[in-house]
């Protein structure tokens, strides 16, 4: 079954497929669901995919199928509000949705924003992020922050970030850190001679300080994905 929101979003691609032959912008999606951000819209689109509803082309632009609908729409008189998109000019110097390069990534589990929790190794399900958050060349992954240790960066309980693969950090630099080959979690990074000290975002967590050899740097915050 799907949520009201889901069911509303469907109806709209489709209604604009219907008439315009092309799926909404994500922008568009946002407006008419009179969302505040369009990563509500991505876990919307991910729900649908992951229901069979529609089906996306990887590093293509407006790149949406509609495989089937469920069986209210399809029954005769079924009409749903749509709210329309606004198709008034683009401000000056606006970037085209379209050119913007959007990548799928895979989202690695939750990790821990307060107490380590189990290294995180499968995939649970896959997000698109915006190319311009991926930080230069290399391997990127995502994953479900779990825990407000980290709140005063800004990094709430249930929020998406998204992690650029490296081995090695700076001072300040907030990473995902394994701790004792199997407990992974998110904190600041500090070297203290050969000592590493992993550091909360919030007074009610103290600061963790390890051995060097005990901590390993399994990579470092580039981007955050935040629904509402």
């Amino acid at each position: 079954m799907l949520t009201r929101k889901q069911l509303e979003l469907l109806n709209f691609i489709k209604d604009r497929m219907d008439s315009d032959g092309v799926p909404p912008s994500f922008d568009e999606m946002k407006e008419a669901l009179d969302l505040r951000s369009k990563s509500g819209i991505h876990r919307l689109i991910t729900a649908l995919e992951e229901r069979g509803f529609i089906r996306r082309l990887a590093h293509r632009a407006r790149a949406l199928e509609i495989i089937k609908l469920p069986d209210a729409m399809e029954r005769p008189g079924f009409s749903p509000r749509v709210i329309k998109g606004d198709r008034s000019d683009p401000p000056r110097n606006a970037v085209p949705v379209e050119a913007i390069h959007a990548m799928e990534l895979p989202v690695m589990g939750r990790i821990a924003a307060g107490v380590p929790i189990e290294a995180i190794s499968e995939v649970s399900h896959h997000v698109a992020v915006p190319g311009s958050m991926l930080a230069g060349r290399g391997n990127h992954y995502a994953l479900e922050v779990k825990g407000d240790s980290m709140i005063e960066a800004g990094i709430n309980d249930g929020d998406i970030v998204v992690i650029r693969e490296q081995t090695t950090a700076e001072n300040g630099d907030i990473v995902v850190a394994l701790v004792e080959d199997h407990e992974a979690t998110l904190k600041r990074f500090r070297r203290r001679g050969n000592m590493i000290a992993l550091e909360a975002a919030n007074p009610a967590y103290e600061t963790r300080v390890f051995p060097d050899h005990l901590v390993k740097v399994q990579g470092r915050l580039v981007g955050l994905i935040r629904n509402y």
